[in-house]
């Protein structure tokens, strides 16, 4: 038996063949951007009683660079809602994380009636 599947036929090789015309294959532009990028960043600050906003953005896409910045004065209020945001997201990503790992710990035991 064979240790391949499918049996091949036996082809002689071609001598003295002739090239054909060779095609020239043209290749058209890529439509989308070779190389694209995107940076922000935003900063939330307290001094003085008011709240500062500082926020930068830069991005090249489809061969264009364009920046954007803005600064801003809110009440310091905004400060601590913001900060109150922020601190409830992170729990909440920090329990989900918890959680998901729980099932590598194992059970909690339970008292048993000797100890009582």
């Amino acid at each position: 038996m064979s240790k391949y599947p499918i049996a091949s036929t036996r082809r002689a090789v071609a001598k003295n063949a002739e090239p054909g015309p060779v095609e020239i294959v043209t290749t058209r532009p890529i439509a989308g951007p070779f190389f694209s990028f995107q940076y922000s960043f935003t900063e939330v600050s307290s001094q003085g009683g008011k709240t500062r906003v500082t926020s930068k953005q830069a991005r090249l896409a489809d061969g264009k660079l364009s920046t954007e910045s803005f600064e801003g004065e809110l009440k310091r209020d905004v400060y601590q809602q913001t900060v109150d945001q922020v601190q409830k997201q992170v729990l909440a990503q920090t329990n989900l994380l918890m959680r998901s790992m729980s099932w590598f710990l194992p059970a909690p035991r339970r008292p048993s009636s000797d100890q009582e």
